[in-house]
Formats: structure tokens, sequence, C-alpha cells
């Protein structure tokens, strides 16, 4: 049996440590949008005391969305579109992995709130404070996955049942 010297166990701690670093790097990188979103995400920031910028006008409100039962065909599609666009960076459990976990999302947020975070990306983390805030708490940008408001009713659907 053969045991590794310090110099070996030393440099294979560092390489696993600089693997971990480099995953992570790359996942930040995966979710973080464009290099053009990037200098935006610097002055997103709300300044103390400043009164908020006008929502855009093509936001979704309350009066647009109607929840009623769970729609089952809804949620598949919703599924569909976390398996492939949201799951690197939002688990279903409550546990934050580079956005917040969606367990319990609407017990804090509004539907239409949710929905304009995943439509209206960029309007969102420009002007809505709360949007601003979580950027300063994630350090990463949520990027614009291009979804339509049907997309996003649909994640809204699923969102409902976890």
């Amino acid at each position: 049996m053969r045991f590794m010297s310090n110099s070996n166990s030393t440099r294979s701690l560092k390489t696993l440590k600089g693997f971990g670093l480099v995953t992570i790097l790359a996942l930040a990188m995966a979710c973080g949008g464009s290099d053009a979103s990037s200098d935006s995400a610097k002055t997103t920031s709300p300044v103390p005391g400043a009164t908020p910028a006008a929502p855009a006008a093509n936001l979704i409100t309350a009066d647009e969305i109607q929840l009623g039962e769970i729609d089952p065909g809804r949620v598949k599609k919703g599924e569909e579109i976390y398996d492939v666009k949201c799951q690197a960076c939002h688990s279903k459990g409550t546990n934050r992995v580079v956005g917040p976990g969606w367990k319990g999302l609407l017990d804090h947020r509004k539907p239409e709130w949710i929905m304009n975070m995943i439509v209206h990306t960029d309007a969102m983390l420009e002007t809505d404070p709360e949007a601003q805030a979580m950027l300063e708490e994630c350090l990463v940008r949520m990027p614009n996955q291009n979804l339509s408001v049907d997309d996003a009713r649909d994640v809204l659907e699923f969102i409902r049942t976890l």
C-alpha cells in the first residue's frame, strides 16, 4: 500500500480547490447573461433616499393574472421550462443556488412580480428596488431568458405546486 507524500497530497488538495472554483465561476458565468449586462449590473443599486424610477409601461399587473385551480397542463409546461432554463440557478426547494429557491416563493412575492422578473428581467433590475436588492445579495444578474408571458404563466403555475 502506498501513501501520498505531503507534497502530492497538497498538490491534490490545490487541484480540487481549483476545480471547485472553476466550476463555481463557470456556473456564475452561465447564469450571468451577456457581457453587455455586466456593466448595467454595476449601476442598478438603488441610491439611498432616491425615488425609484417609474416602472416600465408594459409590466404585467395583478389585474392580468387570474389564479384559480392549478392547471396540470401549465404545471407540466412550467416544469419543462424550469428543467431547461432555470434549474442551473434556482432550486425547487428553499435553498439558494445562484438565485433564490422557489418553494414558498409566493409567500413573499406577488404573482405579477414573479412573472415580471421572468419576462421583463432587465426592466425589473433597472427599476424595482426588491429586484435590485436581490441582485446585490446574489451578485449575479438574472439573464433574460426571452420567455413569453404564456411561458412565465406556465412557470408561475409550476411554482404554485412547490
